[in-house]
């Protein structure tokens, strides 16, 4: 599924992400985090060992909500956009695509010239990439 071209914006400004993975037993499992476009995939760089990871690993099942805090609907309430996915994990060994992202990122959520929160170079370092199965939301992305 593509993502609508209305929702681009939201990968261009430093909102962040809210990844919901399912854990072993079945619960959610919920984490913070960066992410980015890349045509119509959602891309993310993450430890290889956090629990969000295994969970993709054992089920690619996810859900990405942004909340877009420049837009609100004819209510006042704000624009969300709402991806159901399938994720799948890149690496670990891509060291230097994964340093490429996070300084990507970094420019876009710090402001910052390069990635420089610990993990540069990390061997256990991995991308996460997600392909949607339905959007939904708040906004002119939602049918």
């Amino acid at each position: 599924m593509e993502l609508p071209e209305s929702c681009h914006r939201l990968f261009e400004r430093p909102f962040n992400a809210v990844l919901t993975t399912v854990n072993p037993d079945g619960s959610p499992q919920t984490s913070l985090v960066w992410a980015s476009r890349e045509g119509d995939e959602i891309v993310m760089g993450m430890e290889g060992h956090r629990p969000k990871v295994r969970n993709i690993r054992n089920d690619p099942r996810v859900t990405v909500l942004i909340e877009d805090r420049d837009g609100h609907n004819a209510l006042g309430l704000p624009q969300y956009l709402l991806v159901r996915g399938t994720a799948r994990v890149i690496g670990p060994d891509i060291a230097d695509e994964f340093t490429a992202l996070m300084d990507r990122q970094a420019r876009r959520y710090l402001g910052a010239e390069r990635y420089e929160l610990g993990n540069q170079g990390s061997p256990t370092a991995v991308i996460v990439r997600i392909t949607a199965d339905r959007v939904t939301g708040i906004g002119p992305w939602a049918s």
